[in-house]
């Protein structure tokens, strides 16, 4: 096959080792996972338009427990939820009020929108204490296309989606309101959920509906250029099957399509942009999908999954979300229970690691992306 490879191609000329199986079970692993990869790079934590004004709320960012807030003038901040005074969690609901002021519950210190520790209410410091000293710990904040991100590093890196900022430009992604969700918690380690999602090779066997509306995919490949023997050329075939414009049952619209769009991205069918380690965002012609995931330990990974559209789709009557979020809610499904189906394998005392296959070249790049992150936390490559 490497003979007749054409220099274009992505596929493997060879089949690298994966990962070690360690790395999909150990608690040892996933703790260094949390701190080197988790609290350095920015994680979606939802969409600006669902945090109204005036609110603030929790967030679990793999086991740090953070508070997100959006004062009455619309400024988001985030701090980790956790009092100077003796440390009480400061946001008790999953979501709650926030007024002019956040106020611990135990004792009622008080701390502007932006962190700055205002009252310490009925305690009454020493000279020694400088309210100017025991402001909230703050927590960097990010907003791209109506998504918020959070980061805990104190100089993050730039939010750096596959595709650049500004592969969504197209879309109105500012404008677009949640119209469904979708929240699993899946038994699986992080990474397993991402090997999954950068390879089809599974797609025959596992996703009999997704193989019909893209044809390409009844080959267990994500592109024709991957197709053992391609030369270039060759005009692309279609994204979709026949008269299929979108990821709909039916594949017809859910309403009216973007009006912005290139041809390109209108013939795409499906453009995906991925953001490591937090979330990947699919935009069609008609809505916008995203999925995040939340590593809640070795092997538990929670999924949230959006489905946006425009106020004019939202508005039409008789409009069901949830019907237009049928079909990619059933290949999640299916994708989850291979992911399950993956970690339980992992587990076997015999396995110590696998070998890639040539068209698994987005997983090497992930693996790769993994030892990096890794690597410059802990001085070694794992």
């Amino acid at each position: 096959m490497t003979e007749h490879r054409h220099p274009a191609s992505p596929l493997l000329d060879h089949c690298p080792e994966t990962l070690p199986a360690a790395a999909y079970v150990d608690p040892d692993w996933y703790e260094r996972e949390r701190q080197a990869i988790w609290a350095r790079n920015w994680v979606a934590a939802g969409r600006l338009s669902d945090l109204a004004p005036g609110t603030m709320r929790r967030v679990d960012l793999a086991g740090h427990n953070l508070v997100l807030c959006r004062d009455g003038k619309g400024t988001v901040t985030a701090f980790h939820n956790t009092c100077r005074h003796r440390g009480s969690e400061l946001c008790t609901k999953e979501r709650q009020e926030l007024g002019k002021l956040i106020r611990c519950p135990y004792h009622a210190w008080a701390y502007d929108t932006g962190g700055r520790l205002v009252s310490t209410a009925h305690a009454t410091p020493t000279e020694d204490f400088r309210k100017e000293d025991n402001g909230l710990f703050p927590v960097r904040v990010r907003i791209w296309n109506g998504f918020v991100f959070l980061c805990l590093a104190d100089e993050p890196e730039d939010l750096a989606p596959d595709l650049g900022l500004s592969a969504l430009d197209n879309w109105p992604m500012e404008d677009l309101r949640t119209g469904h969700r979708v929240v699993k918690e899946i038994a699986c380690n992080w990474k397993v959920f991402w090997e999954n999602y950068n390879e089809c090779l599974h797609c025959p066997g596992i996703h009999p509906e997704l193989c019909d509306m893209v044809p390409v995919y009844r080959d267990g490949i994500m592109s024709p250029e991957e197709a053992p023997g391609w030369t270039g050329g060759a005009p692309r075939p279609p994204a979709l099957r026949e008269k299929a414009r979108t990821w709909t049952m039916t594949g017809e619209p859910c309403g009216p399509e973007f009006a912005q769009l290139t041809a390109e991205e209108r013939a795409n069918g499906h453009n995906f942009v991925t953001i490591y380690p937090t979330m990947f965002v699919v935009a069609h012609v008609d809505y916008v999908r995203a999925v995040s995931l939340m590593p809640l330990g070795p092997e538990r990974t929670r999924l949230t999954a959006e489905w946006l559209f425009s106020e004019e789709t939202l508005a039409q009557p008789g409009f069901d979300a949830a019907s237009v979020a049928e079909f990619a809610t059933l290949v999640m499904s299916q994708d989850a229970e291979a992911c399950e189906m993956n970690q339980r394998g992992l587990r076997s005392v015999r396995y110590t690691g696998g070998r890639l296959m040539p068209q698994e070249f987005d997983i090497l790049r992930f693996h790769e992306w993994v030892r990096r992150q890794m690597e410059t936390t802990a001085g070694e490559t794992p």
